[in-house]
C-alpha cells in the first residue's frame, strides 16, 4: 500500500472526473470501491467531490464544464502530473510541440495548473502543488496505480514527455502490441501503446487497482456500467476495462503493486 505526503516532480499524482451527472458518478464508484465522498466548494454553486479511502484523498469528481458538453466531449478522467513550476513546464511543453490550451493559473489554495494537449492529441493536466499534494494513498484497492497512453505514434510521444518531464522509456514484452514503460527517475510511471481498438483517439487512460478483479468487473454491471474488456491476462497482472453509466472509461488492474 503506497502512502503518499508528496509526489516528485514527473509523477502522475492525482485523478479527477468530469462527469454529466456527479451525484450519479459519487452513488456509483462508492459503491465499487468504497470511496468516502466529501463535497468541497468550488465556487459559483459548484462542488469538487473529492474521494477517500480510510481518510485519505485517492480521486475526486467534478461537474464536466459546459464548453466540453457543448463540444460534446464524453464524461473522462483526467490524468495530472505533478510539476516543480507549472509556468515553466507549460511553455516547455508548447516548445516541444504541445498546445497549451489552459494557460498556468491558480486553484484557490489548492495549487497551480495548466491543461495541456500533446501533439499526438492526448490531454493531461500539469500540478504544482500548493496545499494539494495530490493522492494521498496510490497502489491500493480503489486507488490509482497506473496511468497508460494510446498513441499513434509512441516514439513521438516518448521524446515529447521525454523531453518535457525526463521520462525514460523501455520496451516491454507484451505479445503482439508492442508496448513501452515510462520512467521517472527509478520508478515505473505509466506505459504507451498504440490506439486500442485501432483509430480510438489518443488519450491518457486511468487504473485504478483492485484486489478482486471479477468481482469488481461483475459489480461495474451490477451498478449499472459497462464492461468494454473482461478479466485479461498481460502475464504480469490480469486487467479489464469499462466504462462507468455516464460513459467515463477507466481500467482496472489485479497484480504486483509498488509501495
Amino acid at each position: 500500500m503506497g502512502e503518499r505526503t508528496q509526489h516528485t516532480p514527473g509523477t502522475f499524482s492525482w485523478t479527477d472526473l468530469n462527469t454529466t451527472d456527479q451525484e450519479a458518478a459519487k452513488a456509483f464508484y462508492s459503491g465499487l470501491f468504497g470511496w468516502e465522498i466529501t463535497d468541497m466548494p468550488a465556487g459559483e454553486g459548484v462542488v469538487y467531490s473529492m474521494a477517500a479511502i480510510d481518510g485519505k484523498w485517492v480521486a475526486a469528481i467534478s461537474p464536466q464544464p459546459q464548453q466540453q458538453r457543448d463540444a460534446g466531449a464524453p464524461p473522462a478522467w483526467n490524468s495530472y502530473i505533478t510539476v516543480a513550476s507549472a509556468d515553466e513546464s507549460a511553455a516547455k511543453a508548447a516548445e516541444l510541440g504541445g498546445t497549451v490550451h489552459a494557460p498556468p493559473f491558480d486553484v484557490l489554495e489548492a495549487g497551480r495548473m495548466a491543461v495541456v494537449q500533446d501533439p499526438q492529441g492526448a490531454w493531461f493536466l500539469m500540478w504544482q502543488p500548493n496545499q494539494h499534494r495530490g493522492a494521498q494513498l496510490v497502489n491500493a484497492h480503489g486507488a490509482l496505480c497506473w496511468n497508460e497512453l494510446g498513441s499513434p505514434d509512441m516514439d513521438g510521444s516518448a521524446a515529447f514527455y521525454g523531453g518535457l518531464f525526463g521520462w525514460t522509456t523501455s520496451p516491454m514484452d507484451a505479445g503482439d502490441m508492442p508496448y513501452l514503460v515510462i520512467s521517472n527517475g527509478d520508478r515505473s510511471n505509466g506505459g504507451i501503446r498504440p490506439p486500442m481498438p485501432p483509430g480510438t483517439p489518443p488519450f491518457w487512460m486511468v487504473y485504478f487497482a483492485t484486489d478482486d478483479l471479477d468481482a469488481t468487473l461483475a459489480k461495474v454491471s451490477e451498478l449499472g456500467g459497462n464492461v468494454l474488456m473482461g478479466n485479461t491476462d498481460i502475464g504480469v497482472a490480469r486487467i479489464g476495462v469499462v466504462q462507468d453509466p455516464q460513459g467515463a472509461v477507466f481500467a482496472l488492474y489485479t497484480g504486483r503493486l509498488d509501495d
